[in-house]
């Protein structure tokens, strides 16, 4: 095997050698320490028999042929001098894309055609911040803005495996970590204004940046295990301690905060098949309790409470001023998964874990995003269920800026005071790691 696999007929990218790593070690159930995320995926493994770890999902893929319709609006120009206040910002001005969060924006999965292709992020298609070739390839937020601002800096290049040190020139500005809780926003943050700062390709006093933040749900998937670090006040707290280090360090930033998934109905994603068994792994504290119980009870008016305190947090003065604005982007506060017309849970837009998006999902994640932030507090859309593919607007004609100006701010209300500070198994199959690489589409 060692001789065939390493002849010329077998030569393979830095990448595919990283996914054969992967597999490899988890066949020999290499411990990563500290590293929850990939204990609980190797967790979720041991249930799998080896015809299920080798089960292809080709629906949750996309030809390489396919393509989107060209997108064009009618004011797609830059302002004639570099903006320097936050409410004339147009979308051709924003200079650098970044984003932190979890999983959902490292994109894990989201390509993935086996379960053995989960630990890959497809960084470059993630809904916030996806590089990979166009619009018309994929869209995400960077390729919208890219079609205003070709020269963006920022965008994710190409894909990384969750548990290997990847340097920027394969994650971009997607400094999102897989796994991680709220209470890791800080150490994010920290990393982001440091780079910034000493990045080649950013002039970091004039360009305009923007960043995107989804961090949270993690929080909810993990509240059973301790309510006390998971409560409500520790996800404002490090919520809060984050934006202020962004406000106070890092100029001409305009921060797109996106409010959480109601996680209830993810408990429907479930579909007779092995791989929605990694589903009780990641998010055990949702999809273990019974229907009904007051576990499941309290979990959810805990993410009701989560998307309250963010409201409460945003909906005001305090994250504003003239070259900085923090923006809550509502539009998945009430999503509904998307169904077939008979009410089933669409799979096609869930990896083979039944947790994490395909890219189909990120599409309409990125374009919810974008229409939001053409839109003002207040008037902003929501999506009811992903069932119904969102329309891309343009920037209005009478007014091509990002919002950023809360209402709080032109009623005249004072900045809020800040919230009071709170503190395996083995995998016994034998499997080929070669069947990992059928998740391998760009």
């Amino acid at each position: 095997m060692h001789n065939h696999c390493t002849s010329p007929a077998w030569k393979r990218s830095t990448m595919e050698w990283l996914l054969i790593a992967v597999a490899t070690c988890l066949l020999a159930s290499c411990p990563v320490k500290g590293d929850d995320w990939r204990w609980e995926y190797e967790e979720g493994l041991r249930h799998y028999s080896e015809e299920a770890l080798k089960k292809e999902y080709p629906e949750k893929t996309r030809p390489a042929s396919f393509k989107h319709p060209p997108f064009r609006c009618p004011d797609m120009t830059p302002s004639t001098s570099i903006p320097t206040s936050v409410e004339l910002v147009k979308a051709a001005d924003i200079k650098v894309i970044a984003a932190l969060g979890d999983s959902l924006t490292t994109a894990i999965g989201a390509n993935a055609t086996t379960v053995l292709g989960i630990p890959i992020e497809f960084r470059h298609v993630s809904w916030s911040i996806g590089g990979y070739g166009t619009f018309q390839d994929v869209i995400t937020l960077a390729n919208i803005i890219r079609l205003f601002n070709p020269s963006v800096v920022g965008p994710a290049p190409t894909k990384t495996v969750h548990g290997t040190p990847a340097p920027l020139s394969e994650t971009g500005f997607n400094l999102a970590v897989t796994g991680h809780n709220t209470f890791n926003l800080p150490g994010q943050t920290r990393h982001l204004i440091d780079t910034l700062k000493t990045y080649e390709g950013v002039n970091f006093d004039e360009d305009w940046k923007l960043l995107t933040i989804l961090i949270g749900m993690n929080d909810i998937c993990d509240y059973c295990k301790d309510k006390s670090l998971f409560s409500v006040e520790n996800f404002v707290h490090y919520m809060s301690v984050s934006l202020e280090m962004l406000m106070n360090e890092v100029p001409r930033l305009i921060v797109n905060v996106v409010q959480i998934l109601p996680m209830e109905t993810l408990r429907e994603v479930q579909k007779p098949t092995p791989g929605c068994l990694l589903q009780r792994s990641f998010c055990s504290c949702l999809v273990k309790p019974a229907t009904g119980s007051a576990d499941l009870k309290e979990l959810i008016e805990v993410n009701l409470q989560f998307q309250t305190a963010l409201e409460q947090l945003l909906y005001s003065a305090r994250f504003f001023k003239s070259d900085f604005a923090v923006v809550l982007q509502p539009f998945l506060k009430y999503a509904d998964p998307p169904r077939h017309p008979n009410g089933k849970i669409d799979m096609s837009f869930f990896t083979p874990d039944c947790f994490h998006f395909t890219m189909k999902g990120h599409e309409e994640l990125a374009k919810g995003l974008w229409n939001n932030m053409f839109q003002p507090e207040g008037e902003k859309f929501m999506v009811e269920s992903f069932s119904n593919p969102i329309q891309l607007m343009c920037p209005p004609v009478d007014h091509p800026y990002i919002y950023t100006k809360p209402n709080a701010v032109k009623t005249g209300q004072s900045p809020q005071p800040g919230p009071p500070s709170s503190g395996g198994s083995h995998l016994t199959t034998f499997i080929s790691p070669i069947t990992a690489l059928a998740s391998l589409l760009f």
